[in-house]
């Protein structure tokens, strides 16, 4: 079975998106759990498919997400345009409109200016969050610095730095991370994907109340040991992800790993075949093509044979089957 979606409400939440430049979207959620990266979905005649787009928002809430974030680095957001970009944004807030799960906006660029701008704009949408990857161009932790005391002066809702994706030769260090927190509070949310990862999980969330959260990059049973506070993973498998959590969380810590290393099998997958993440958001049912502006999504028939090889042992724990 793949997953279903009425054709006439995603149109009808695309149609509502373009006349509503603004949308008031509670503040309440709770920033806590698995918040999936969100995939970006791609016409055959390479254009991002909005309907997919929104689509994906009721994939997540029937999996059991938290929440979801869009566009970060495995959303492809470095080949979207500003424009792309925007109206992306206007979709996902239009869908995740009445649902429990929050949503979190990516306002990254490569300068502070274009970022501001992008944070002028989600803030008009009013998500449950935001979030921005440090600028690619930086030379110093001071020009970190300077980036996300930009992006405080224009924002004032929940915002996540990720310490990854920036100039890899600056070190978002756990003290600058303190900082931000305590100078502007609703910045002391951290994405913490920086080595030594499970050091730095472990420094920040004992810096409450500084430091309001800390998430991993990938859902990973070590870091949640360690004291983070939910998990930021590819969209692929958010039941997994989810149900990883849960267990985890509810003392059932022998299922979380049951689950967690059949999840593993399709990790490697993902790194080795090109092509593998679009591909198996279409064989779920969540996307019309398996197509990225990223990667080759030209699969041979070895390649598909793996991967649905490997699918076959996680069927038994997705919420939302094949």
């Amino acid at each position: 079975m793949t997953f279903c979606f009425n054709r006439r409400q995603a149109l009808k939440l695309l149609g509502l998106t373009l006349l509503a430049p603004r949308v008031g979207l509670s503040t309440e959620k709770p920033l806590r759990g698995i918040f999936p990266i969100m995939a970006t979905p791609f016409t055959s005649s390479n254009q991002v498919d909005y309907e997919d787009l929104a689509k994906e928002v009721e994939f997540m809430v029937r999996c059991g997400a938290s929440g979801m974030v869009w566009p970060q680095m495995a959303s492809e957001y470095q080949y979207l345009s500003r424009e792309e970009r925007h109206r992306g944004m206007r979709v996902l807030a239009r869908a995740i409109q009445g649902k429990k799960a929050a949503l979190v906006l990516g306002v990254q660029a490569p300068t502070k200016e274009d970022a501001v701008e992008y944070a002028q704009f989600a803030e008009e949408l009013a998500p449950d969050a935001l979030i921005a990857i440090p600028p690619t161009g930086a030379k110093s932790l001071d020009d970190f610095r300077a980036y996300y005391r930009a992006l405080a002066r224009v924002s004032q809702r929940p915002f996540f730095i990720q310490t990854s994706g920036g100039e890899p030769s600056v070190n978002p260090t756990v003290d600058f991370l303190i900082e931000m927190g305590r100078e502007f509070p609703n910045f002391g949310y951290v994405k913490e994907e920086h080595s030594p990862i499970y050091d730095r999980i472990h420094e920040l969330s004992k810096a409450r109340p500084a430091i309001k959260a800390v998430f991993s990059g990938p859902v990973d049973l070590y870091a949640m040991r360690m004291g983070c506070d939910g998990c930021m993973p590819e969209a692929l498998y958010p039941d997994l992800d989810a149900q990883i959590w849960d267990y985890y969380h509810s003392g059932q810590e022998a299922k979380a790993r049951e689950i967690f290393s059949k999840r593993l099998l399709l990790v490697s997958a993902a790194q080795e075949i090109p092509g593998t993440r679009p591909y198996v958001m279409k064989k779920r049912g969540v996307f019309k093509t398996a197509l990225s502006r990223r990667e080759n999504t030209d699969l041979s028939d070895d390649a598909k044979r793996e991967i649905d090889f490997e699918l076959e042992a996680l069927k038994p724990y997705l919420r939302v089957s094949l």
